[in-house]
């Protein structure tokens, strides 16, 4: 309810709320090179200067602090202020949870790009590799496109719930996968609305800074219906009860 209420006041996003973490804890071997590639910029030379430039950019306060999307994108650990913000994955035998046992599990940290890419790689190793018409020399294809796990993912992260102090959570199964994101859809959002290519920003700072190439993007709207065209044996669920947003990947049996 605290979520919808701060949605709804559409004053102040989460993605620009102050953390803890104080404009020193700026990674400079990040910050840098991006602004030089996006902007042609070089490095501020004084903290007056770093700081007007974050105020500027939305990543950060007037007294000092990194926002939510700064910390996010331009530290080297932002779990040590927000360790929940992270994505949990486990790789299960058979196709139902299990208490105890499964194949593989990791933890991925760090700012929002490597979080993609570990979580990516996570998916990538679980599925199997299939020949496609290909000779038996080359190189087998992964079952389901990368490309709509890209798409997916990048979804997660930039439109999960911020409020909600709980982790991404990546389940792979033999018979399916699920990214199980906090928070259920914001405003009037729907799923036959997302499946139609409609999309409401709830994270509009963290949007602006993907779409200069941080992670991968195709536009507003547009990661899903692009996951769907290259899979379309895709389920979503908002969850209003347990107040997630569940994508569930259906893999087809192989053997």
């Amino acid at each position: 309810m605290c979520s919808l209420i701060f949605e709804s006041a559409s004053q102040v996003h989460t993605d620009e709320l102050p953390t803890k973490a104080g404009i020193d804890h700026l990674d400079k071997l990040r910050f840098r090179p991006f602004l030089q590639r996006v902007y042609d910029l070089p490095y501020p030379e004084t903290d007056d200067d770093l700081l007007r430039l974050l105020r500027n950019m939305n990543l950060a306060t007037e007294d000092g602090m990194l926002t939510l999307a700064g910390l996010l994108f331009f530290t080297e650990r932002p779990e040590w202020i927000k360790p929940q913000f992270i994505v949990k994955a486990i790789r299960y035998p058979g196709e139902i949870f299990h208490e105890s046992s499964f194949y593989d599990s990791e933890d991925f940290i760090g700012p929002l790009p490597e979080i993609f890419r570990g979580s990516l790689l996570f998916i990538m190793r679980s599925l199997y590799k299939i020949q496609a018409g290909q000779s038996v020399n080359a190189l087998g294809v992964p079952e389901i496109p990368q490309v709509v796990f890209e798409e997916l993912l990048v979804n997660a992260l930039v439109h999960r719930d911020y409020l909600i102090n709980a982790p991404i959570r990546l389940f792979v199964f033999d018979n399916r996968i699920e990214i199980v994101s906090p928070g259920n859809l914001p405003n009037n959002l729907t799923v036959p609305k997302i499946r139609s290519g409609n999309s409401v920003m709830r994270n509009p700072i963290l949007v602006s800074f993907v779409a200069k190439g941080l992670l991968p993007y195709r536009g507003p709207g547009s990661g899903f219906r692009r996951a769907l065209q290259e899979w379309p044996d895709i389920d979503l669920l908002d969850d209003g009860e347990r107040g997630l947003f569940i994508v569930t990947i259906h893999r087809k049996k192989i053997f």
